[in-house]
């Protein structure tokens, strides 16, 4: 890979004081790979859960995408606060700036109302996984961006679906419902991945797509990795509750190489796929 200038922000809750060695390292390891990194002043936690204000932390995250030599911003956080940068977003400055935003899971937020407002794509993938219990294998994909974003999956209903994918942590897209960030579903494929929940809240968040609509709109949809879920065994599992409420027509793929693991692979939110 050829030198970059990468930001790093947190969008999301402020990472702990003492995670500091670990996001060094993690800065080394990708300065070593070629990013000349830049760092929002917003990262650690100051007050319990808030590196700064939403208003700070969507200011910093302008900051790079202002900055015309800036091609990679990696959000390290997660949590349950990112959406509270969407309203103070230039959304214009975005769409013409060169940078693509990197992050996952409470980030799935930022994400999909980037491609919502913009129409521009984003990456779902932790950075800090580089420095993980994977680390040799996850900095040879982040150098060989092929292998990154390259998917095993399986059909589990239909035989195939094509679409522009959006969605990510479940919980965390469901935040968007009924807003202006709400990305539009027709034609879609509807990525679904989670940390935590077992069956109860599986059951409410599919339960909620099915009232929105989304299983009539979409063109399919991706399950990733559900952790708990799938550590528990827990029954009915999540393909199994995904057959129960997401209708009978729309086709279903599963990939166990997106979601929440140390492991896992990246996709790009915002661009068309075939499966």
């Amino acid at each position: 890979m050829s030198i970059i200038k990468a930001g790093m922000v947190a969008c999301s809750n402020g990472i702990r004081p003492e995670a500091g060695p670990g996001i060094r390292r993690l800065t080394e390891v990708l300065e070593k790979s070629g990013c000349q990194v830049v760092q929002s002043p917003y990262i650690y936690g100051k007050n319990g859960p808030f590196s700064g204000t939403g208003q700070e932390r969507a200011r910093a995250l302008m900051d790079m995408y202002r900055d015309p030599e800036i091609r990679e911003i990696y959000d390290i956080s997660g949590g349950d606060m990112a959406n509270e940068v969407l309203d103070d977003l230039d959304y214009e400055v975005i769409r013409e700036s060169p940078a693509t935003f990197w992050g996952y899971s409470d980030l799935t937020t930022v994400i999909n109302a980037i491609y919502t407002m913009t129409g521009k794509a984003s990456v779902l993938y932790q950075i800090r996984n580089l420095t993980g219990s994977f680390e040799k294998i996850q900095q040879q994909r982040y150098m060989d961006r092929k292998e990154l974003f390259h998917l095993d999956y399986k059909m589990i209903r239909g035989t195939s679906m094509d679409g522009i994918v959006v969605g990510g942590n479940i919980r965390c897209f469901l935040k968007l419902a009924g807003t202006r960030y709400f990305p539009q579903l027709t034609g879609r494929i509807l990525l679904l991945e989670a940390l935590g929940g077992e069956v109860p809240q599986m059951v409410t968040y599919l339960n909620q797509l099915k009232q929105l609509g989304a299983f009539e709109q979409v063109s399919g949809i991706l399950l990733g990795t559900f952790s708990v879920m799938d550590g528990s065994l827990c029954q009915p599992d999540i393909e199994t509750l995904v057959k129960m409420y997401g209708g009978d027509q729309v086709p279903v793929a599963r990939t166990l190489e997106i979601g929440h693991g140390e492991d896992a692979k990246a996709i790009i939110i915002g661009k068309k796929y075939s499966f």
